[in-house]
This record gives structure tokens, sequence and C-alpha cells, in this order.
């Protein structure tokens, strides 16, 4: 293949990297990460001056993606890490200053009174009460199993003690937070009369959308000088852009060919005249095992029953038209050529509800009985000529019998479905019982799960259904396609090398150039590419300049190929691009600012009435307006004219005012105090219950307020 015929190309490399390799044998692996990397950086971060120590972080990553079994990310898993240890000592520091301590009893406390320990059968005495000592010796028990190297149970355990220490601790720094956050009755008071004073006033309004976006136009230019003047509300953040090309490996035309001829010749038997064998061919094999092994079928044996719906529509007639020892194919069905036999045809239902009586002994599945199999068949014998044709009995049996989930149901197992019962999670057993009988049989039947009773309760209309044995080949590139496509991708990469222009090689060779806009440092998936962690760490390299070039070895969804990457745009942590989301928030503010001092410009006059007549508009009037409603009616929502109405002096004109539709001019008429209550403690409360309410922000205060440096990006 052509990485090998690289690999040929750079034999003196390939023999140091295999002895680094070696000697890598013996080192702890993050040791090996520090001999390579290129940063003398040893933590993956600070906190208020305090590392994270890289070797402990990695340690905690890999024991998340151990938790989650393999379901989480690289990515996925430090992010995790890195939020719980910046949590951890963000709060660590508050909890010191505060003066909070958190005792071991206090988390025994907390743990015995978790419902999961509560109502453990583990620790329930014998007459089904929590009992402490039993977790106890339950915990003990996790010690000595941890000295003696079976630490995994011992470790989760002390993984609890630590989280409920943790919430103990932030939930007294939050009360203690909480507690401080009050008000006093004089700010009630100057809250209810804020809100519930009324207000009359006039006043010209000039909305926004008079003046023409046209005549508004703001430059990316005056966008990115107003982002760079607000950094608190955009924070600047170093990105990359890339453009890239990507090719997939997949089978040529001669590829498909070799494999629908290579199953092709697997239908017949074959004389093989050098070495005077026979092989047989799938039309006359009856070990069917042994056939897909020594022809390494790309699928496994499916046992399952077809109806004509789930086959596939090119072959489906073919298949419901042959009859029992035929094979029909080769046919082309998701990537793979087939060939399938039929083996069985029968009428089948497609749903099937049942009931069942179960007597497990020792060895069966999930059991836990004592019963020997010759006792357990007795019993099953003697239930069986109770309940056979007595289905109230049958109930009351399999209540009082069965231990499994149906106990309380009279052994009803409700309806399953044929693709179920078939599939290989499922009983065979079982299956051919309540499929291949009538509703209303009821029969002994053995299990893996020991001796059964089963009753067939109802079924849905029987249709035919077939049973198949379907060989498949994958579809797949050959070594000579897979070595053209590389070529290609290479050539692109050394053109691209050479300086040359991406646009220009693409539209040359009809390739599609694809784009990732404002990558971040921690970024994972790239749009097009899924997760290309590589690519990421590639283009925020500090060696990396614009319009560097590569190919990468990548695997999207399982499927192989490469990409040819341009990096094409950078902005380091001083900088902030100009994303789309921020040129959507900010354009419509600053062309409404542009519009307003247009507007302005024509708002002159002495009166109300002469400013209106220069800008071709009314004297409006509102009443009863207050702050707890700052509605405006003919306009909407403008707190912050409402506002300015509240302040202003009685009958004089106002500057001009920016609001949230349009500039105004206001002049107050009128403002009615509100009638003194005895008593402000309900408007107190209320200013305690919405400051109190804001608690949840407590985090992201803290963490703001904290001094982070983040140093991920460089080891992961």
């Amino acid at each position: 293949m052509a990485i090998l015929s690289k690999i040929r190309d750079r034999s003196m490399f390939l023999i140091l990297i295999v002895g680094l390799a070696l000697f890598a044998f013996v080192l702890d692996p993050s040791s090996i990460q520090q001999f390579f990397s290129s940063s003398k950086v040893n933590s993956v971060g600070q906190i208020n001056g305090e590392d994270i120590d890289r070797d402990e972080f990695a340690k905690q990553v890999e024991a998340y993606k151990t938790q989650s079994g393999g379901r989480a990310t690289q990515m996925q898993a430090v992010n995790a890490v890195w939020n719980s240890m910046v949590s951890e000592k963000v709060f660590q520091n508050q909890l010191e200053k505060a003066g909070i301590v958190v005792g071991e009893k206090d988390i025994w406390d907390a743990m015995v009174a978790l419902p999961e320990i509560q109502n453990s059968p583990l620790f329930k005495n014998e007459i089904n009460l929590f009992d402490e000592e039993k977790l106890k010796e339950y915990i003990a028990n996790m010690k000595d199993d941890a000295e003696t190297g079976n630490k995994q149970a011992w470790t989760n355990w002390l993984a609890t003690e630590k989280s409920i220490k943790q919430n103990i601790e932030r939930q007294a720094y939050s009360s203690l937070v909480s507690i401080g956050l009050g008000a006093s009755l004089e700010e009630g008071k100057r809250d209810y009369m804020f809100d519930n004073t009324k207000m009359d006033a006039k006043y010209v309004f000039v909305p926004y959308s008079s003046i023409p976006d046209s005549i508004a136009l703001v430059s990316k230019e005056e966008i990115q000088k107003f982002v760079e003047e607000n950094p608190k509300r955009f924070k600047p953040e170093a990105t990359r852009s890339l453009q890239y090309v990507k090719f997939d490996i997949l089978p040529s035309a001669t590829d498909d060919a070799e494999a629908k001829k290579e199953i092709e010749n697997l239908i017949n038997d074959v004389e093989e005249s050098k070495f005077s064998l026979k092989i047989i061919g799938l039309k006359n094999a009856t070990d069917y095992d042994e056939f897909f092994t020594e022809h390494k079928s790309d699928l496994a044996i499916d046992n399952g029953y077809k109806f004509k719906n789930q086959l596939p529509a090119t072959v489906s007639d073919a298949i419901f038209e042959a009859s029992v020892g035929d094979v029909v194919g080769a046919y082309k069905d998701n990537g793979y050529y087939k060939i399938s036999k039929i083996v069985e045809t029968l009428q089948l239902p497609d749903s099937v509800k049942s009931s069942h009586i179960i007597v497990p002994y020792i060895g069966t599945t999930r059991s836990t009985s004592t019963k020997t199999k010759e006792e357990a068949k007795k019993i099953i014998d003697s239930i069986y000529a109770l309940v056979k044709n007595d289905k109230t009995k049958f109930t009351e049996i399999a209540d009082a019998v069965n231990s499994d989930g149906t106990k309380g149901k009279g052994g009803d197992i409700g309806w399953i479905r044929k693709d179920q019962a078939f599939s290989p999670g499922f009983d065979k057993d079982f299956a051919d019982f309540i499929y291949k009988n009538n509703a209303g049989s009821v029969n002994i039947v053995e299990t893996a799960f020991g001796f059964h009773i089963i009753r067939i309760d109802e079924q849905t209309a029987p249709e035919k259904a077939v049973k198949l044995v379907t060989f498949a080949r994958l579809i797949e590139a050959s070594e000579e396609t897979e070595n053209i496509i590389f070529e290609q991708a290479e050539t692109l990469a050394s053109n691209l090398a050479g300086q040359k222009n991406l646009e220009d090689l693409a539209k040359e060779s009809n390739y599609t150039i694809q784009s990732a806009v404002n990558l971040k440092a921690l970024a994972e998936s790239i749009p097009g590419l899924s997760n290309q962690r590589q690519i990421v760490q590639w283009a925020f390299n500090q060696e990396r300049e614009l319009n560097d070039s590569k190919r990468f070895d990548i695997d999207v969804n399982g499927k192989r190929g490469y990409a040819v990457v341009l990096l094409n745009g950078k902005t380091e942590k001083d900088g902030i691009v100009l994303s789309s989301d921020i040129l959507l928030s900010v354009r419509p503010e600053l062309i409404n600012k542009k519009k307003a001092a247009l507007i302005k410009a024509k708002m002159n006059g002495g009166t109300l009435e002469e400013i209106a007549n220069n800008t071709n508009s009314t004297v409006r009037t509102t009443s009863s307006v207050t702050l707890a409603s700052p509605l405006l009616s003919g306009v909407g929502n403008e707190p912050v004219i409402v506002g300015a109405i509240s302040t202003l002096e009685l009958d004089k004109i106002s500057d001009k005012i920016e609001g949230e539709k349009g500039v105004f001019v206001v002049m107050v008429t009128k403002r009615e105090a509100s009638v003194e209550l005895e008593n402000y403690e309900t408007f107190r409360n209320k200013i305690a219950t919405k400051l109190k309410g804001r608690s949840y922000q407590l985090y992201q205060v803290l963490q703001d307020a904290s001094d982070v440096i983040d140093n991920r990006s460089k080891f992961y």
C-alpha cells in the first residue's frame, strides 16, 4: 500500500521510532509525552497561581473515559475533568477564606442519608431495616480488596466520598452567601415607590425604521473597532480557519466487479484440479458456520426469519419465489455484495403474547437456585398437571413461583416481536415454541434459564417468512485504487507546499474545497470531517504559519480517506475574529446608532411641536406609565425612556434619548406618587428573593474573578 512505500523510504526513521517505542515500554506514558513536547510547560493550567499537574490530570482523564464505558471522546473527557478541577479549586479558595471545614462525621451522616444507601438490600438487617454496621463492613471489605489488588470499587467509593464532601462544602458556602443577599425595609419602600409611581408624559418619537438601512451602512472595520472597544462583552480567543480537500478511499468500478465475481464463485461447487480438491459452494453447503469461517464472510450469519418487506426491494421477489435450497444473487446491498440461500420457509406471526412459569436449577443462566435439574423437572411436571387447562391456577402459581419480572403479573411476558425473538440475545428454544405453535398452546420447554411452562396467549395473523443464510463480501478499495487516491492527495499537498494556489489546483482537478471557519484551540470536530483533533492541534502549533498545508490520514464514521488541509486564517488571543454570530448581533446595533445620529440632527426646536414638525412626526402622549410596566402605547417596551421619565423635571423638554426602537424627546407632565404603606416587608422580601434567585450565578462569578490559565490545548 501507499503507506508501506512511504515507510520503506524512511527506514532509518522507522528504526529510530521502534527503538524509542521499546524504550517507552519501561517508562510512564506521561514521560514520553514530556520527552516529545516542544513546550516546557509542565502544568495543564493554573487556577489562582496553583498548578494543575498534567500527570494527575492525565490519570483523571483516563479514569473518566473508563467510567464512561468508552462513550466519551478524548476531548469530552478532557473538558469534563478540567471543569471539575477548576470548580474544585475555585471553591476551595473561597472555602478557606470563609473558614468552612467539613468533618468526617458530616460526610458520614450525608452518606448514610442517601436513599441509595438506605434502600439497598446490602445494608439491611434481618427485619429489613437499614443497618449502619453492614455499611461499615461493606466499606471495610472494599478497602481489603483494594490492598490485594482489586482497587476499582474502592477508588469509586473514595470518589463518591469526595463528591459528597464537595456538595456539603458548596451548600454551606452558598447558604452563607444567600444570608448576605438581603434587603432593608427602606430598599423595599424605594422599590415600591419606583414601581408604582404613575407618570404622564408627552413625547416625540422618530423610529429607526424611518431611515433606510442603505443610508446607514456599517463596515467590517467599524464592527471590528466596536468589538475591540468592548472586551468584556466580546472575549478575545485564538481561532484558526482552514480550507481542505477530502479524498475518500472508495472502491473503483474494477474493485466492484472483482468483489462481485469473487462472491459469485462461491455459489456452486468448484473443482480444484491442481490439488484434486472439490470446494463446496453455498448451494450444497450444510455446515454454514464452517462455510462462513472458511471463506471469511464479512457479515455474520443472521438466524432470524424475514418477511418480504424486510428484504432488499431488488431481490425480495426473487427470494420469495425461490425454493428451499436455491441461492439468489449476487446482489448489491448497503456496500456489500451478497448471496442468499433459502433454508426454510414457513408461516409466522409478526408478534406473540405469552406467559410462563419458570423453575430454574443449578447452573442455568442468571440462576441462584440450589435445585438439581432432576428436582426442577419433577416440580415443573407437577405444576404442568395443575395449570395446563386452568388459566386461574396458572396465574396463581406463576405469581408464587416466578422470581423474574413477571412475578405479580401472572407470568405475563407481554408482546414479543419476531425480530426480537429470533435475535442473538433471546433464547432460541423459547422463540421456537411461541412462534411455531398456535395460540392457546401450553407445554413444558427447557431453555438456558431452566424449565418453563409456556402458554401462547395471542398471535398476530401469520404470513410467509423465510430463513436465509446470507454470505457477504464488503466492496472495498483495492491496494491499487488506494495508491491512486493516495498519490492524488499527496500531489495536491506537494503543490500547496510549493506555494501554488488551492483554488486554481482544485479547479484543474475538479476537487471540492470545503471550509472550517474560526476553530477554537480545544475544538475536536471539523465540519465535514467529524472528530479530527489531530488537524486542530496542527493548526494551533506555535510554528504554524498562514498558508501552511499538510495531508492527513482520516477516518470519518469508519470510512478511511485523506484530507489535504490549508491554514488560511488565524487570530491570536489578543485579537477577536468577526464570527457570523458577532456580525449578526453587532451590525444591527451599529446601524441603529448611525440612524440615531441622523435622526438627532433633525430633531431641532424649542417645543415638542416644533421638533415634531421638523421630523415629520406628531406629539404623542402616554399616561399612568410605571417602571414596573415600561410600555409606551403604539411603540412597545421602552425601559430606558420610561426610566428617564421617572427622573426628569416636570414640564421641561429632555435631551434626545436613544431607545429600543427609535429616538425620543420627552416632557413629563405629571408624576403621581404611590400611596404610602404602613409596612414594606412584602417588597423587602421580594427584593431578597430576587437576589437569592440569582445564586445559581455564584460559580460563574467566582470563576470570572479567578485567575485561570488554560494550557489544555498544548497537551491534547
